[in-house]
């Protein structure tokens, strides 16, 4: 019984690893589709990671690391657009 148990979590372990890289691939995807009008303004932004629990962490960088804007740019913005396009995506965070 414990090995069939173990065998399950081995398999939901490789399971969970290739839905997470899936999740990732997409995140970078969306983040992609959201960079030129950062770089517009003279601003960039990087996928830090991403949490279990759908939580995205970013860094933003150039114009947009010290705009007094840049909190409103995550949520209305980049949190925005990832909830829409990646399943799974519950918030994003500043790293």
């Amino acid at each position: 019984m414990s090995e069939q148990g173990k065998g399950q979590s081995e398999e939901e372990a490789k399971v969970s690893e290739k839905a997470k890289s899936m999740d990732e691939a997409q995140v970078k995807q969306a983040l992609e589709a959201i960079r030129p009008y950062l770089q517009a303004d003279g601003g960039d932004v990087e996928l830090v990671g991403l949490e279990p629990d759908g939580i995205v962490k970013v860094h933003l960088v150039g114009a947009c690391g010290g705009c007094p804007m840049s909190q409103m740019t995550l949520s209305a913005g980049i949190e925005r657009i990832l909830k829409q396009q990646v399943p799974g995506v519950k918030k994003v965070v500043a790293a």
